[in-house]
């Protein structure tokens, strides 16, 4: 196993299998062949196409188009068992920054193809023989990679919280960490990866963030969705993503980006270092 495995594993996709899924004239989504045959019991929602999948122009708003995929996520999920509404709004749109075409449920994003937006924090200490990350690891009662090895904070970005607001939501729940040093984290660049899984596609970006924390600063889960963090140094970390699978699916590809911005990964120490490089941002 080496860097670029989990890259390929993270953009594992047909797009022949896929129609575009388009609103509002905009192309929002994409939506894989048998779940669009499931979708021809929904005229009233739905025009589809040999080309595409468009919804009904009679859902003339946000909020009627937004109301219209959650009935039928509902008879998805009760009559062919896809999942079922997790609570959690994600806005829909184009591209980011672009006014949403609508919002949907979190547990049925791939289903329809659009992308989703996340955060993930790298939580550095800096030591004298060197720099440490915080690793979590995620519970076992987690519906995606449970056990897994995982960022000290991460989470998807809801439609109703800007980035910064949903970062300090995020480290309070996930490590236990006060406002004012989470809005310390630095921006630092946007991962994407295009992933086709059980139910539809993924065409997520997951934006990066460094927060460096105090040496005694210990994080403390409060959500229940984390079992216990470690202190690892950055060497360690790299060589558990290189030679193993042991952090979650996409959590190695930011700890890959944050390898390469801290020249841990070179081009004089890491060979396949360009298709790393470009491997980080696919699927835009």
């Amino acid at each position: 196993m080496g860097y670029l495995d989990h890259i390929a594993a993270c953009n594992v996709h047909d797009i022949d299998r896929f129609r575009p899924f388009v609103a509002d004239r905009r192309h929002i989504g994409w939506i894989r062949r048998d779940t669009v045959e499931k979708l021809a019991a929904f005229p009233d929602v739905f025009r589809i196409r040999d080309d595409s999948v468009t919804l009904h122009p009679r859902l003339g708003s946000p909020d009627e188009r937004s109301g219209a995929i959650d009935a039928v996520a509902v008879r998805l999920a009760n009559e062919w068992g896809y999942p079922g509404l997790r609570g959690e709004r994600y806005a829909v749109a184009p591209r980011w920054g672009e006014p949403p075409v609508m919002t949907i449920d979190r547990g049925v994003v791939s289903a329809f193809g659009v992308r989703a937006y996340g955060v993930h924090v790298n939580g550095i200490v800096r030591r004298p023989d060197g720099p440490f990350l915080w690793v979590s690891r995620r519970a076992p009662d987690r519906l995606v990679a449970p056990g897994k090895l995982d960022n000290m904070i991460a989470g998807g970005q809801p439609a109703h919280l800007n980035l910064a607001d949903n970062l300090v939501k995020e480290a309070a729940e996930e490590a236990d960490v006060p406002e004012t040093l989470a809005r310390t984290a630095r921006p630092v660049g946007a991962i994407t990866y295009c992933l086709e899984d059980e139910w539809g596609l993924k065409p997520d970006v997951m934006f990066c963030f460094d927060l460096e924390v105090p040496d005694g600063f210990s994080p403390r889960n409060t959500d229940g969705e984390i079992s216990g963090f470690t202190l690892m140094p950055v060497a360690e970390v790299a060589e558990r993503v290189r030679d193993s699978d042991a952090f979650k699916f996409n959590v190695n590809l930011v700890i890959m980006d944050f390898l390469i911005r801290h020249g841990v990964l070179s081009p004089e120490n890491e060979p396949d270092y360009v298709d790393i490089v470009r491997g980080l941002r696919r699927g835009w």
